[in-house]
């Protein structure tokens, strides 16, 4: 069997199930986006689209539900100076295409009726970050239900005060194409999965959660019996660790956090602020702040959308320029901003391949991909021993974050109370308080385990929801606002 070239390979999957089947071919695009220059517009794209999405949720033992969906479309936008027009349809049609050509067009001035010449063609450029193949058929129904049933099984034996079990496994086959005003042609072909564990136990009447689970770009068969085992003794030991927490103190500490998915505090209250359009508009506490130190000496922040088979990573971004691995901040100092096609030429730098959406019907904006502290030259070890009175925080749940200001508010999930360099015992209900900025200046010690989480990152922006990664090393933070139960 002859392979063809990554690109064209995933260019012939993108037409065969966006284009062949509605009449439509590249002269059709190119018509399109004609269209649209007659008038006077900065930019404008087409971004087609093809996702099929299954789901299989288990409980109580049983499966008690199972999806199966495919959502297509085609999204037309056009740019002039900081307004965007956008359409969208379902029925991907010559008819269709025309019509959202004409509709967006009308956010521009009528050109001079100079002939308008689109570029020469750009196939995007040769990667392959994860294999194409579709994760849905990696695996047939029966082996699906099992897998959950062994799982829950797993979990049950694993201690008799678990008494409730909920486990979910999720598949996506999404595949794209974008053709742009420049002469761009690209297209992504994106298989993502995640399995998911949740497990109640209850000792002397108390009922505590504990929740593990992971994924990314890949087939089902990455859920192997070593991995199962895995979840099953994160998510159970995770309830019975809050089986014996005791309520958290209050007041301004030292908090420690742990490596991997603590990393969400640093996606969260520091890199949403780093996002492109909110420095343009100056609503970011990091506005104008490039070449500043705005961090402690060793902190590296990067956001990296070309790590092999993680669930942020793409070959191309949703504007088909090619993700790439962005320096935000070194060593203490803010180096720039991620960006997307529009907010980059309105700031007159160059995009960074982070112009993501979440679907056909949805338009582009600067977002994250995977987003991570790079590590230090301290042991865990050695971290948390140096706490005097203070919080080890291993694991977080929800949080939010005002972007203008920086201020944030964390719940830790997992916790532990350190005092003389001994962890004591875990505690329960601490919710962490502070500034995103300031956060950065207060950190004392980082750590030599860097760690990305698992897989399970889902990042919401302007009601647009898109897959992430997070991480981190064990981090020190010194006098973080620990609002607590006790």
């Amino acid at each position: 069997m002859i392979s063809r070239e990554p690109t064209i390979e995933r260019l012939a999957i993108a037409r065969k199930l966006l284009l062949d089947p509605y009449g439509l071919d590249e002269s059709h695009l190119t018509r399109a986006l004609l269209h649209i220059r007659a008038n006077r517009v900065d930019d404008a794209d087409l971004y087609f689209q093809y996702t099929r999405s299954e789901g299989w949720s288990l409980e109580e033992g049983i499966v008690k539900t199972g999806s199966f969906s495919i959502d297509q479309g085609v999204g037309v936008r056009a740019v002039s100076g900081e307004k965007t027009a956008f359409a969208y349809s379902d029925d991907i049609s010559w008819a269709s295409l025309e019509d959202a050509a004409s509709t967006v067009r009308t956010i521009a001035s009528a050109g001079n009726n100079a002939k308008i010449k689109i570029p020469s063609q750009k196939i995007a450029a040769s990667r392959s970050l994860y294999l194409g193949d579709d994760p849905i058929g990696s695996l047939d129904s029966a082996a699906k239900v099992q897998l959950l049933e062994r799982i829950e099984k797993q979990a049950r034996a694993r201690d008799p005060r678990v008494v409730q079990v909920m486990a979910g496994l999720a598949s996506e086959y999404d595949v794209v194409m974008v053709a742009r005003a420049d002469g761009t042609l690209a297209a992504d072909v994106r298989p993502l999965v995640r399995l998911s564990l949740t497990v109640i136990a209850e000792q002397k009447g108390r009922r505590e959660v504990g929740s593990a689970g992971g994924g990314g770009r890949f087939g089902l068969a990455y859920f192997d019996a070593e991995c199962l085992i895995r979840y099953v003794e994160d998510a159970v030991g995770a309830a019975l660790t809050n089986l014996e927490a005791r309520p958290a103190p209050a007041g301004e500490m030292t908090v420690v956090l742990g490596p991997g998915w603590p990393g969400v505090l640093l996606h969260e209250a520091i890199g949403h602020g780093l996002e492109g359009d909110f420095n343009r508009k100056g609503s970011s506490a990091f506005a104008g702040k490039i070449g500043q130190r705005v961090a402690a000496k060793g902190v590296t922040i990067l956001d990296d959308g070309t790590i092999n088979d993680r669930r942020g990573s793409l070959n191309v971004d949703d504007e088909g320029c090619a993700t790439q691995r962005n320096v935000l901040i070194e060593d203490g100092i803010l180096q720039g901003y991620i960006q997307d096609s529009m907010n980059a030429r309105l700031m007159g730098v160059k995009p960074t391949g982070n112009g993501r959406r979440e679907s056909y019907a949805h338009v582009p904006m600067p977002r994250m991909t995977n987003t991570y502290m790079l590590s230090g030259q301290q042991t865990p070890e050695e971290i948390v021993a140096s706490i005097n009175k203070g919080l080890y925080a291993t694991n977080f749940g929800g949080g939010q974050v005002d972007i203008t200001s920086g201020k944030f508010v964390f719940s830790a999930s997992q916790a532990y109370w350190v005092e003389k360099g001994k962890i004591l015992y875990p505690v329960k209900g601490a919710t962490l308080v502070g500034n995103g900025p300031d956060v950065l200046t207060r950190v004392s010690m980082i750590g030599n385990d860097m760690a990305l989480d698992s897989g399970v990152g889902t990042c919401g922006k302007e009601g647009q929801s898109v897959p992430v990664g997070v991480g981190q090393p064990t981090l020190r933070i010194d006098g973080i606002t620990v609002g607590g139960t006790a």
